[in-house]
């Protein structure tokens, strides 16, 4: 008879789950020593031959529109205590405080709220090549983008996704520097050498989620053509994927993709360093009335804690920590759609209408 626990995955699941929930390796899943990485030229040869890692780093920066341009700057400087390293005629770029690159979040003025894109980092000029022969041949056509044309980096490319966002590669990016020491606290920020508590303020932006009509196709050219790894997913009763989380950075997701109408946005996230700046972080946003959607709560799937909230002009913020380091031998975890509200919100049980229907 086989291991319960080779079934059902208890050992990785949260402490205190109740007895029967059930979460399973995928079945294809290839065996242990077996994974590769399909952006990876260096795959093809021993895995002992050192070389420069290759392919897609992490996630760079994200794009929306934005209906009051002055209202959304002021929210994301002020409330989230993200820098403004830029200002043009109709966009703010912002980064947060340990973010070296020029910006991970652009704001552009629209007369609707929506998304722009989605920039990804690769490790070298060279790969931009290879991925965008790669793009090519899946059947999407690939734009070139120059040096100089998008504020604060160099050449990229660009092309649409299988369920329809704008999605950019970019290696050169404008270094603009950590605006905090990291190598020694700062004795202005207060006795435990944090930031005053009055904005968020998260050292990093960590991931994003989008939605796609057909997640396992979407799911497929992420992995097939752009070396995305899946950790975890959510499977209906037929089998069928209701959700992916995949990742490049070795965190629990970089991206993650949900159904939902093809070119939407479900969100972008924030990485806290602990459950206390989670605490907090819910503290400020009460004090300045921004309306939660969910939280503070913890994921079953990742096992990261977070808040869900809107922005004042209706885009879905997460701050998130926690979770756990999928190393090149992670095996891919299965939630099954029975539940579903323990995968997504652990603590509730359930998801709430709003969190399902309600996207840029």
């Amino acid at each position: 008879m086989e291991d319960v626990n080779s079934i059902t995955g208890h050992r990785d699941l949260v402490e205190g789950t109740p007895a029967g929930t059930r979460r399973v390796f995928a079945p294809d899943a290839p065996p242990d020593g077996a994974r590769f990485d399909p952006s990876d030229t260096r795959q093809a040869r021993p895995s002992t031959v050192a070389g420069p890692p290759r392919g897609i780093l992490r996630l760079g920066h994200v794009d929306v529109t934005v209906t009051d341009l002055d209202l959304a700057a002021a929210y994301y400087s002020g409330v989230m205590g993200m820098e403004i390293s830029a200002l043009t005629e109709d966009s703010v770029y912002l980064k947060c405080w340990d973010e070296e690159d020029h910006h991970s979040l652009r704001l552009r003025y629209a007369p609707r709220m929506g998304m722009d894109l989605m920039s990804f980092k690769v490790h070298h000029e060279d790969d931009l090549a290879d991925l965008e022969n790669k793009v090519s041949r899946y059947g999407f056509p690939v734009e070139r983008i120059s040096k100089g044309e998008a504020v604060g980096q160099g050449e990229s490319i660009r092309f649409s996704t299988p369920s329809g966002q704008l999605m950019e590669l970019v290696a050169d990016v404008e270094k603009v520097g950590t605006s905090r020491p990291r190598h020694q606290p700062d004795p202005s920020l207060g006795d435990d050498g944090q930031f005053a508590r009055d904005r968020i303020a998260p050292p990093r932006m960590d991931h994003m989620l989008i939605t796609a009509e057909e997640v396992g196709e979407s799911t497929r050219f992420f992995m097939d053509v752009l070396g995305f790894r899946i950790t975890e997913q959510l499977l209906d009763g037929n089998g069928h994927q209701l959700g992916t989380w995949l990742e490049r950075s070795h965190s629990p997701h970089d991206l993650a993709i949900v159904q939902g109408a093809n070119g939407g946005l479900h969100h972008f996230a924030f990485w806290l360093d602990d459950w206390d700046d989670v605490r907090d972080a819910a503290d400020i946003l009460a004090y300045n009335g921004i309306q939660l959607d969910v939280g503070p709560t913890r994921h079953g799937i990742t096992r990261g804690s977070t808040i869900y909230f809107f922005d004042p002009l209706g885009t879905r913020n997460e701050v998130f920590t926690g979770g756990y380091r999928p190393d090149p031998d992670f095996p891919t975890l299965t939630w099954t759609e029975d539940n579903i509200g323990r995968a997504v919100f652990y603590y509730e049980g359930e998801l709430n209408d709003r969190f399902m229907r309600v996207h840029t």
